[in-house]
């Protein structure tokens, strides 16, 4: 049976007292991911191994069944898998946001969701004074940086930080020396910038620098259709979830309108998985506008991207009869701005039912799914 997983980007969260102490999936309107609950059943998902951080990179990669403890190198090459760059063994590849830093503070990990017009700007700019290194824009805050014969560098993520000094976060250890050089020259070229002396003039967050983190080298994945002898294809706009898919050799399915932030095109989403679905056995449907508001610490975002969400469940489930499952990847929770590793909760239509009557965390504690280990999630699904 042909199978559409939508995966809400930290969708999960904590009770908020300003949501009478509901979390913001139990607070949205969710009346497709509720009847999803009614027919069929839910449990919780153990997304995050032992020993990794909770990253979208770790959570996506063993719910397709990539085992991170074996495939894992680091977020960097994969987003580079994405953006058609082809890494050479050894090539150390790092995402790359551009950040604002104010008074030595993580001030806003994406520069105010800087336009990718800008960040291209920006790169243009930079790219002649860093010569060695490879800068590639990408979208909006979202880049990449790849030091030839480099040795990973210790990093951390600009989004786990905001609020925080960046000091004791800064690159250390193996390419650490030519990342800080390349940030201290960031900060030369951005600070008179055009493009940030037009920002200042709007009113907006100035690109201060950039950011690398997560370096890696090229992964070796088995391929999707040799794994789970099926076909399968990745929706989304975020270049790591598209890494991951290339990596599996997973067909690309690209949306027009497909932003990966809260003015994503949600309607063409549901509709080019449905156009999908007929030549392959399998889609994903990533959605990340939850997990912007999360970092964005925003409760009216988070509510609204949710509902948003359970519009795309709607409009997939009104014309597909297949296995359709509905999870995030992660909790993103508005309380601490970035990540947790608790596990998330799934329903699933077509796999049995139970008497869960509502999609939400807590909800899905007493499904008849119980707790599951992720990397085992798609072959539960499709047998």
């Amino acid at each position: 049976m042909k199978c559409i997983l939508i995966l809400g980007d930290g969708m999960a969260d904590e009770p908020i007292p300003q949501l009478g102490d509901k979390t913001p999936l139990e607070y949205a309107q969710t009346p497709n991911m509720d009847r999803m609950a009614r027919e069929g059943a839910c449990g919780l998902l153990h997304t995050i191994p032992d020993g990794f951080e909770p990253g979208s990179d770790i959570a996506n990669m063993s719910i397709l069944g990539y085992a991170p403890e074996k495939y894992y190198t680091g977020r960097g090459p994969l987003e580079a898998l994405s953006m058609g760059i082809d890494l050479a063994p050894t090539d150390v590849a790092y995402r790359c946001n551009i950040v604002t830093v104010k008074d030595e503070t993580m001030a806003d990990f994406s520069a105010g969701h800087i336009s990718s017009a800008e960040g291209a700007a920006l790169f243009a700019s930079l790219a002649p004074h860093i010569p060695d290194v490879v800068v590639r824009a990408g979208v909006s805050y979202r880049n990449l940086l790849v030091v030839p014969h480099g040795s990973a560098a210790d990093s951390t993520a600009p989004h786990d930080i905001v609020g925080q000094p960046i000091k004791e976060h800064l690159p250390r250890n193996g390419d650490a020396p030519l990342l800080l050089s390349c940030m201290a020259k960031s900060r030369d070229v951005f600070s008179s910038h055009p493009v940030n002396v037009a920002r200042i003039k709007a009113g907006k967050p100035t690109a201060t620098q950039i950011w690398p983190w997560s370096g890696g080298r090229c992964p070796a994945f088995p391929r999707f259709s040799e794994k789970y002898a099926r076909k399968g294809g990745m929706i989304s706009a975020v270049d790591l979830l598209n890494g991951i898919a290339r990596c599996a050799s997973m067909e690309i399915i690209t949306v027009p309108g497909a932003t990966g932030y809260f003015d994503t095109d949600y309607m063409a989403k549901a509709r080019y998985a449905l156009d999908a679905i007929r030549h392959l056995d399998f889609v994903y449907v990533h959605i990340e506008a939850p997990d912007e508001a999360g970092h964005a610490g925003s409760i009216d975002e988070k509510v609204r991207a949710i509902e948003n969400v359970d519009r795309v469940v709607g409009t997939i489930r009104a014309e597909f009869d297949g296995i359709v499952a509905v999870l995030p990847d992660h909790p993103t929770p508005i309380r601490i701005k970035t990540h947790s590793r608790d596990p998330v909760p799934f329903v699933v239509t077509g796999k049995g039912t139970d008497t869960t009557l509502h999609f939400s965390e807590k909800e899905a504690r007493s499904g008849m799914f119980g707790t599951k280990e992720a990397t085992g999630f798609l072959s539960f699904l499709f047998n």
